[in-house]
């Protein structure tokens, strides 16, 4: 049936779900808070995956498995997937994240990393913050593109004026503000962030709360765990074929849209923050349900079925993760490499 049905489904159950007085953790300011990232999915190495797809090059040797693309849009503090493109022909990460820069909700703030600090990437989001409607907040690399210093103030921000390059090559002029910092972890070890926002106001957005804020991105790395290890097995993709893998792809994000709305709506009876909620016993409860509801076929009656799913909610109720604890161990340990 091709992916074009499952592409429009995703466009009716994707999108946000939070609200400021309940989840004020995915707002800053009353503006909500929108991660951009991009990850990629194995696939067997049949004859057409191979025909259609390459493997990625790590700094060790060639992937095992073919690899498909996916770019997405989440909403950090749930997190939930408000939007996402998948790589039917390979596209690459920044022409994907391009196509869903017009998918952007009015009145957010979009978080992203390094790869989309960039003048041709902040250029084509220029037009969402030229009308008033969306801001970014974004990591970028030295020398991403031309610029003359304006105005340095008193929290030390500098306000700069930007040449970049529009998607059909022509230049542009536009103005951001740059953020330095240094975050300092366990160890002292301290790491350099360089931020441009669309934020102008440096009374109004402080330079320390912007660079607490961007911590919260990794939210959005976390959602990619959910979906590639918890809900999937971390395993590669089923489908056989580059359109039957862009359907699957597809059908995780659905489900875990919808896990996610179950997610909130626990946080919501028990008042508690949804982070606090663990997606993996959401997981399990609902497909334990779904198994006994389906063995039972008609044997249950409607209201035996409501009592069953609020007996789940309280269930979930009484698992609440404790509070997010401070890292006691570094992030990653990695065995030396030599030539």
């Amino acid at each position: 049936i091709g992916v074009k049905i499952f592409e429009w489904v995703m466009g009716e159950i994707l999108g946000p779900r939070a609200e400021p007085q309940r989840e004020p953790q995915a707002f800053y300011r009353g503006i909500r808070l929108v991660g951009l990232d991009g990850t990629m999915f194995s696939m067997f190495n049949t004859p057409s995956v191979l025909k259609a797809l390459s493997k990625a090059v790590s700094r060790r040797m060639k992937a095992a498995f073919a690899k498909v693309g996916v770019v997405s849009l989440v909403e950090l503090g749930t997190p939930r997937p408000m939007a996402a493109v998948i790589a039917h022909q390979q596209e690459s990460e920044i022409a994907l994240a391009m196509r869903l820069v017009g998918q952007v909700p009015a009145g957010c703030l979009l978080l992203a990393d390094r790869l989309y600090g960039v003048g041709k990437f902040l250029v084509a989001f220029l037009k969402l913050f030229v009308d008033g409607q969306s801001d970014f907040l974004v990591r970028v690399r030295k020398g991403s593109c031309n610029r003359r210093r304006l105005k340095k103030h008193r929290d030390r921000s500098v306000l700069w004026e930007i040449w970049g390059t529009d998607p059909q090559g022509g230049k542009q002029l536009f103005l951001t503000r740059e953020i330095r910092g240094v975050v300092i972890g366990r160890g002292g070890k301290r790491t350099s962030l360089r931020l441009w926002t669309s934020l102008l106001d440096a009374e109004l957005y402080p330079a320390h709360e912007l660079l607490r804020l961007y911590l919260q991105r990794w939210e959005q790395e976390l959602s990619f765990q959910e979906l590639k290890i918890h809900l999937h097995g971390n395993a590669p993709l089923q489908s056989y074929t580059p359109e039957t893998g862009c359907q699957e792809i597809a059908s995780l994000l659905i489900a875990q849209a919808l896990l996610a709305d179950l997610r909130l709506a626990v946080s919501r009876r028990g008042g508690v923050p949804v982070l606090r909620v663990s997606f993996m016993k959401v997981f399990h409860h609902v497909r334990t349900l779904w198994e006994v509801f389906s063995w039972a076929g008609a044997g249950f009656s409607e209201k035996q079925r409501c009592a069953a799913i609020r007996g789940m909610f309280r269930s979930l109720r009484r698992q609440l993760s404790p509070p997010r604890r401070a890292r006691s161990c570094p992030r990653v340990v990695r065995q030396p490499i030599g030539s």
